[in-house]
This record gives structure tokens, C-alpha cells and sequence, in this order.
């Protein structure tokens, strides 16, 4: 799967953003909101099957940040000033705030929200996780 790919669903309100390569496909999303998600539709976002509040809540749970959101007009993404590390049972640490993350290209990018790094060592995409920890049934 190319890793740059980015797909965007839009209203009035609310622009989703869908990064592929970085979902471990945990669900939270399509048990949330079955009528907004459909992973076997085309396209498989509906947004106007749920409100602007239940689709931030929603896309604030999931865990790999895949799935992340602008709001129109808003041009700066509010950052915390504490930055949360959470250890998932059998899956990867996912850390909640801004990080600059520079990689061993010397690339260097931000995220803001969450962004899941991998603890098992089976993720093609490292440092990030892509859910082969459920593949190969990683306990930690």
C-alpha cells in the first residue's frame, strides 16, 4: 500500500482525513458509527449521516490517528501542552499531543493528536504501527 496516501471527505463544517497506511484496522470507527462507515462501500465515509459532534468524538477515539479531521476555517490546530503516552494491551503505544518525529532519513515531520508507534517489531511501516501485532500475536 503506497504509504502517502491521503484521502479527504468534506462538508460545510468538518473535513475528515483518511490516511491509510497508518490504519491498524481496530474497528472503533465502523462500531461508532455504522451508518457513517462502511469499509465495503464506495465511498466508504458518509458524512452526513452523523453529526459534526458525533464525528469529531468518533475520530478522536480512533487509536492509530488514521482517521483525523480539520475543521473549515480553522487554520491552526490547537496543541496540548501535556503530552500522554498510553500502553495498549497487545498493541502499540500510542501517544496523545504533538510530536515532531524525525526519521532515520532525517525527515522530520509533526503530528498533532495521536499517533500509534509500534512495540511488537512486525510493523512494515515502523516506526508506526500497522497492526501486525494482532497478526502475530503480540502479548505485551
Amino acid at each position: 500500500m503506497n504509504k502517502n496516501i491521503i484521502k479527504k471527505y468534506a462538508s460545510d463544517e468538518l473535513t475528515i482525513i483518511w490516511q491509510p497506511a497508518k490504519c491498524i484496522h481496530a474497528g472503533v470507527c465502523v462500531k461508532a458509527l455504522p451508518d457513517v462507515y462502511d469499509p465495503k462501500a464506495k465511498p466508504w465515509i458518509t458524512m452526513e449521516k452523523a453529526s459534526t459532534k458525533e464525528l469529531k468524538a468518533q475520530i478522536d477515539q480512533c487509536p492509530s490517528a488514521a482517521l483525523s479531521y480539520e475543521e473549515t476555517g480553522s487554520q491552526e490546530v490547537e496543541q496540548s501542552e501535556l503530552t500522554e503516552v498510553e500502553v495498549l494491551e497487545d498493541g502499540p503505544l500510542l501517544i496523545h499531543g504533538h510530536l515532531a518525529i524525525t526519521n532515520k532519513s532525517l525527515k522530520s515531520e509533526s503530528k498533532n493528536s495521536k499517533t500509534a508507534f509500534c512495540r511488537c517489531g512486525h510493523s512494515m511501516n515502523k516506526p508506526f504501527c500497522d497492526g501486525n501485532h494482532a497478526k502475530k500475536g503480540f502479548k505485551g
